[in-house]
């Protein structure tokens, strides 16, 4: 496997020339008074260095040997313990938090960098942090202050690590089928929780010397369905008036999961017997308050794919630059050697220049989602209100065509390594392995597709989507010179058609709802397809400015550009194909003709 090199270029490409932080920042007073490049690109440089030199590493040894499970306790794979210490020593575990407890309040689009070097590094070590992140997200947003102060102090410190609780056996994406219970305490603010959880990811590990989990339960005399869900912050070890350990709560680890991946990462069967917990937000609204989480989440899974697709591509380009194997089409281009290298083979080079376009323009879109975030949470007005809007409609699409594309993009790379790629050794199975999950957790990527189509486009009539499409538009009309149209001209058209076809949807799911259920995927990637070209339409746009600035780097850059609307924005015609038809077609099939 070729050692990790993060991709601080082009990060920083994304930062100061396509996206302008600094300017954003100076009309967000929230984040201007502590955040500025300099600190921002000190921030990556080191976390480049940490994750290259600690945690890269250690990801191969940490797949091999996975975690172990003994009566109720997990033990991490060698070096993950030692690794987690210099993560928490650098101060990482504090990077987005608030800073009002602890937290060094960086931007999302700082903090998504960081995110992806990680899961590049390795996606297993990565969960740990990452659900951390998530459960201080929630804390800071719905908890008390005494929550904050004695459990988000220490989650940002890397004391402590979260999670979080939702799935049951019976209740996966119907959280409001869950049976845990909650019994409040007279004359007091703890609950006793009682119930058992399914997938849950960090539930327990010997990182940290406490882990706080936060569960979804019902009181006994709580609303049927999602509206009588609450959420409790439980500790494995409750704490003593002076902060220090106490006595271990009734928390269990049952079992853990033998997974096809990120078998380093913990993923438990925890039992709840009269666990003592508090509340979190208010009582019958802990949904809202998980979603807090579980949306940060979403979007984490979303960078957890760019991730695994830019390790794949970085094997994938230094394995076809070196081995030989047959000629050219055009003869030998290397007639000195007994065979060419592989990448004179147009296959070879669809594959890698797939994975590179996609796995730029994803981290090029992550980068715009998470900008979005930041105005969301720190700015006001008009401008707070589109990116609430924008966040709401781009999440699913950040977790599910993100991590559609990883995969497949790992896949690719495994197919460049040919044999070598499906042996051990070489590392490219791993992460076909790991990312798969990415699909599948945090809302598969079909819920992923409905919430999109059903819940946030034909809801309201497509209005979120117009918020989108006007953005792009107003682009457009900005973009006209004659350099820019071999991007912008075919950027104008798909718009177009994603226009039609989100109309076309609306309009057809009034006579058929199945509709909406049928399209959903085809009308998930084709918005993501679009989404792109206007991220890819951005990064050629500056290229071209700063074109002399540094040849090499450009040059590449809009050679991709050209190669991603040439050869695979065209995806884009197949979606809206099939998603624009009947669903009658699906729902003609009686139950037994499967």
């Amino acid at each position: 496997m070729a050692d990790y090199q993060v991709p601080l270029k082009d990060m920083n490409f994304l930062l100061h020339d396509v996206f302008n932080v600094n300017e954003l920042w100076a009309t967000l007073p929230l984040l201007a008074e502590h955040v500025d490049k300099e600190t921002c690109d000190a921030v990556l440089q080191e976390c480049a260095k940490l994750v290259e030199q600690e945690i890269a590493p250690i990801s191969q040894l940490g797949d091999e040997v996975g975690v172990s499970f003994n009566n109720g306790e997990v033990t991490t794979p060698p070096n993950y313990k030692n690794a987690f210490n210099q993560y928490v020593e650098g101060g990482w575990s504090s990077l987005g938090g608030d800073i009002n407890y602890g937290g060094m309040g960086m931007p999302k689009i700082i903090t998504g960098f960081h995110e992806e070097m990680l899961c590049s590094a390795d996606i297993a070590f990565s969960l740990y942090p990452g659900l951390t992140a998530g459960a201080a997200l929630s804390i800071a947003k719905h908890g008390n202050e005494a929550l904050k102060e004695t459990y988000l102090t220490r989650l940002y410190s890397g004391e402590f690590t979260g999670s979080m609780c939702l799935t049951e056996a019976h209740s996966g994406t119907d959280l409001g089928l869950i049976r845990t219970k909650a019994v409040p305490q007279k004359n007091s603010d703890i609950y006793h929780i009682t119930g058992s959880k399914i997938f849950i990811t960090a539930g327990e590990h010997d990182l940290t010397e406490n882990i706080i989990h936060l569960v979804l339960a019902k009181l006994p005399d709580a609303p049927a369905g999602p509206r009588g869900i609450s959420m409790f912050l439980v500790p494995k070890f409750l704490l003593n008036d002076d902060g220090s350990l106490g006595e271990r709560n009734h928390v269990s680890c049952g079992s853990i999961e033998h997974k096809m991946g990120i078998h380093a990462s913990s993923t438990c069967v925890m039992n709840f017997d009269d666990a003592k917990g508090y509340l979190v937000g208010e009582l019958n609204k802990g949904l809202a308050a998980m979603f807090t989480m579980m949306n940060f989440e979403r979007i984490g899974v979303g960078i957890q794919g760019i991730g695994a697709a830019e390790r794949s591509y970085q094997n994938a380009v230094e394995y076809a630059k070196e081995r030989l194997q047959s000629r050219s089409l055009k003869g030998a281009l290397t007639p000195n050697k007994e065979a060419d290298s592989i990448l004179v083979h147009g296959d070879v080079r669809r594959m890698l220049l797939n994975m590179k376009s996609l796995t730029e323009g994803s981290r090029a879109l992550s980068a715009y989602i998470s900008l979005q975030l930041d105005v969301a949470t720190y700015g006001e007005g008009e401008a707070k209100l589109k990116a609430e809007k924008l966040v709401a409609l781009m999440t699913p699409l950040a977790k599910a065509f993100f991590t559609d594309i990883a995969f497949d993009n790992t896949v690719a790379g495994q197919q460049v390594f040919g044999g070598h790629g499906y042996i051990k050794e070489w590392g490219q199975e791993q992460l076909v392995r790991d990312c798969r999950i990415a699909q599948i957790y945090e809302g598969t990527n079909g819920i992923q597709a409905m919430d999109l189509l059903a819940r946030k486009v034909a809801s309201d009539q497509g209005a979120l989507m117009k918020v989108f499409i006007d953005e792009v538009r107003q682009y457009i009309a900005q973009c006209q010179s004659q350099e820019l149209s071999e991007f912008i001209q075919p950027l104008a058209s798909a718009l177009s058609q994603l226009q039609a076809l989100t109309d076309a949807l609306i309009t057809q799911s009034e006579q058929d709802i199945n509709v909406l259920g049928c399209a959903a995927n085809d009308y998930l990637h084709a918005f993501g397809y679009v989404a792109m070209a206007f991220a890819w339409a951005k990064m050629a746009e500056k290229s071209l400015q700063n074109f002399d600035s540094d040849k090499a780097f450009y040059q590449a850059k809009l050679k991709t550009a050209r190669y991603y609307f040439q050869r695979v924005l065209p995806r884009l015609q197949s979606h809206i194909l099939s998603a624009n038809t009947s669903a009658d077609i699906m729902f003609d099939f009686d139950d037994d003709e499967f």
